[in-house]
């Protein structure tokens, strides 16, 4: 497989709170800018989750000193340090799976058979929170570049003893 389009599964928990809320800070569509509400959003977050359209490095950077991060590659997305990121990535978090791409038009995978709970997306610069059919279809909008009539926004998933919970956070 080629390593531009690759799709990666982590495990990961955070020991001391595995009976406990995990939430995710969930943002997308940042184009190089990390406006000045973002730490503020996700000063509770035990991850961030960041779909794609980065534009560079430094935003992950920023991102990193709130919490760890994870991050897929979007359309947007290029040279060297953009080409090591997965364009889907698949995480079990607290007993629930979710699956990160950017374009979700473009899914490449099928999630009810992958047994995926949550879709985070991006690419639209529109906020979506809609559970379709069991999974949660999750796009937190563009935090830097709303498009029509949004409002600059990041998101938050709640997980907590398998169930999950979404909103979005105008910043």
């Amino acid at each position: 497989m080629d390593p531009s389009s690759r799709i990666d599964i982590h495990n990961w928990s955070i020991p001391a709170m595995i009976d406990a809320q995990i939430r995710i800070g969930v943002i997308s569509d940042t184009h190089g800018q990390l406006p000045p509400g973002v730490p503020h959003a996700f000063e509770r977050v035990d991850r961030i989750i960041h779909a794609g359209d980065i534009d560079h490095p430094l935003v992950l950077d920023a991102l990193r000193e709130i919490a760890p991060v994870t991050a897929v590659r979007g359309n947007m997305d290029g040279g060297s340090w953009a080409r090591r990121l997965p364009r889907g990535d698949m995480l079990q978090v607290g007993g629930v799976t979710l699956y990160v791409q950017h374009i979700v038009e473009r899914l490449e995978i099928d999630p009810i058979a992958a047994g995926v709970r949550v879709i985070i997306s991006g690419h639209s610069h529109q906020p979506l929170n809609e559970w379709r059919d069991g999974i949660l279809f999750f796009n937190p909008g563009s935090a830097a570049f709303p498009r029509y009539g949004s409002l600059p926004s990041v998101g938050e998933l709640t997980i907590d003893g398998g169930n999950v919970s979404a909103r979005i956070i105008s910043i």
